[in-house]
């Protein structure tokens, strides 16, 4: 297991974010949070990257708890985290933003190594090495943010809302891309607002409403459960 959340409680001053929630992610599996807006789940990978600190539980990465670590140290465990809204430095160049993603990197050859394998997946991000990020696209961006996060070469990827704001085109793009980091050995935990897509790739799901996780299975099981359907696929339920 390389995952394990265990009675999150997260408090934002007097509002509680999320209620005791738990779950597991296993060595190679794409896992995907979905829940309306608010549910808990950009909160939940806050959690886990160390930033935002729980009220209680414990979050273990490897067997190893990880709850109170700051964030710089999880990165170098092996943990990104693409954020929702992309958050590149619009001001530095593709290349720079790339090169702050490999900052736990210090051997040069394995540097060279992941930059080449970031090229390989987004082309467009070498054609544009030296371009401003924030005259990037919307796809992108996006694109930089996930090289940005490949460069520290991470073993689980932590992923918020990456289809935000882009066409379906793309949002495909960046779906067999997702895919094709897991098939190369990163892990994934997803979290998406468009839960067709996230479950068409995933191997499991978890439900989050109101902080509280209130169905998980296959993502086969999801997808036929007519509660799901309903809510979040854009379904009617039989009656």
């Amino acid at each position: 297991m390389i995952l394990n959340v265990e009675n999150l409680q997260v408090f934002y001053g007097v509002i509680q974010a999320l209620h005791g929630i738990s779950f597991q992610v296993e060595e190679g599996e794409i896992v995907t949070l979905i829940g309306a807006n608010g549910a808990g789940k950009s909160t939940t990978l806050r959690c886990i990257s160390g930033l935002v600190r729980p009220r209680a539980g414990r979050i273990f990465f490897r067997g190893r708890d990880i709850t109170r670590e700051p964030a710089h140290r999880i990165v170098e465990m092996g943990v990104s985290h693409v954020p929702e809204g992309r958050k590149i430095f619009a001001n530095m160049t593709v290349m720079e933003n790339l090169e702050l993603g490999a900052y736990t990197r210090r051997d040069t050859a394995e540097f060279r190594r992941n930059l080449e394998r970031v090229f390989a997946s987004f082309p467009r991000l070498k054609e544009r090495a030296n371009q401003l990020a924030g005259t990037l696209s919307g796809g992108e961006q996006q694109m930089l943010a996930m090289g940005r996060a490949l460069m520290s070469r991470p073993s689980l990827m932590l992923l918020d809302e990456p289809s935000m704001g882009l066409s379906p085109i793309l949002v495909e793009e960046i779906f067999r891309i997702i895919q094709e980091f897991n098939r190369q050995g990163t892990t994934i935990l997803l979290v998406e607002q468009n839960a067709a897509m996230a479950l068409s790739i995933a191997h499991r799901g978890y439900v989050l409403e109101t902080g509280r996780i209130v169905m998980h299975g296959s993502a086969a099981e999801l997808q036929a459960d007519p509660r799901v359907r309903a809510a979040y696929l854009g379904h009617v339920a039989a009656s």
